[in-house]
């Protein structure tokens, strides 16, 4: 039953994290907030609202294992499987992307952390230092997307005097009525403290069932699970030949986790940091992102190959993991 339990909530995390973006996204667009700012702040924290809740009710309900085993198993699932399974069944042409800025923020965030995980707790000073750290990441992303925009502006005005194309936004839908927007609002607000409390809270019971700590349970079967929407998203930009999609969400959804999710957590209450997170899982979040040197720096292709290497180095991490 707490299998099942557990499942449930996942189920209404991911549709109450999706229907809250989608209700954001077109009040915030109805409200004249322009469409850059929505994408780069409410798309990307709304995307990440299953994490966040899940790591937020862990502190909460005393299992802070779950929420510092969330993060690090998402980051290391982000780039072993979300990219080596999509890799692995259509290829990625990561050559032809451009992301070394952003994934050199994401290196820069994970030796941070890491450094941070090393004083043995995260607490409101490294909480505020993480969250620091953000505001500056997305000030510099407000700042370069400004600057495109206005390069574009001027090449069509040199051109043809063309009016700006509009920002695509994550779930915009102009003509959707303002019942359905305030629907979605309250199914997130209500289906994320709801899903995010059913999951910590089964998951908690399988841990001490079968005798494993709460960090085994966060770093393999909820970081899974809240990364299955990533997975969604980097599975069907590869069927769509779209590898910049793929890899850059991976390096903005592991940035965000880092500096964010632990960032908030650690608010509400002090992480505790266990010594096989200082002494293993650290490291192999840090791997897993080093990883991907040759594909951002040396435009490298992600092939068939890679995608099965990638994945089996997953099937090996979660096999050391749990036994």
């Amino acid at each position: 039953m707490v299998w099942a339990m557990a499942g449930l909530g996942l189920v209404i995390l991911l549709l109450a994290g999706d229907a809250l973006v989608k209700g954001a996204v077109n009040l915030a667009l109805r409200l004249g907030i322009p469409a850059l700012i929505v994408s780069l702040t409410i798309v990307a924290f709304g995307t990440s609202a299953p994490e966040l809740l899940i790591s937020v009710s862990a502190v909460l309900d005393n299992a802070p294992g779950i929420a510092l085993g969330n993060v690090v198993g998402s980051n290391t699932a982000n780039v072993l499987i979300v990219l080596g399974l999509p890799a692995l069944l259509t290829g990625l042409h990561t050559s032809g992307c451009e992301t070394r800025k952003n994934y050199n923020f994401m290196l820069a965030a994970s030796v941070l952390f890491i450094a941070l995980a090393f004083l043995g707790s995260f607490t409101w000073i490294s909480a505020l230092i993480l969250l620091a750290a953000l505001a500056a990441v997305l000030w510099d992303q407000m700042h370069e997307a400004r600057a495109h925009r206005r390069d574009v502006k001027a090449s069509l005005a040199a051109r043809a005097a063309e009016a700006e194309p509009d920002v695509e936004v994550e779930g915009a839908d102009p003509d959707m009525p303002v019942w359905k927007v305030v629907m979605y609002l309250t199914l997130g607000l209500v289906g994320l403290p709801l899903g995010a409390h059913l999951l910590v809270e089964n998951a908690t019971i399988i841990a001490r069932t079968y005798g494993v700590s709460e960090s085994v349970i966060g770093l393999t079967l909820v970081a899974l699970g809240t990364s299955l929407p990533e997975l969604a998203t980097t599975v069907m930009a590869a069927l769509r030949r779209q590898a910049d999609v793929a890899l850059g969400n991976v390096i903005g959804s592991n940035m965000f986790n880092l500096l964010a999710i632990i960032g908030i957590a650690a608010l509400v209450g002090p992480i505790p940091v266990d010594d096989s997170f200082l002494t293993f899982d650290l490291w192999v979040m840090l791997g897993s992102a080093l990883v991907l040197i040759p594909f951002v720096f040396l435009k490298w292709d992600m092939g068939r190959i890679w995608g099965a290497v990638l994945t089996a180095l997953y099937l090996l991490y979660v096999t050391v993991v749990l036994f």
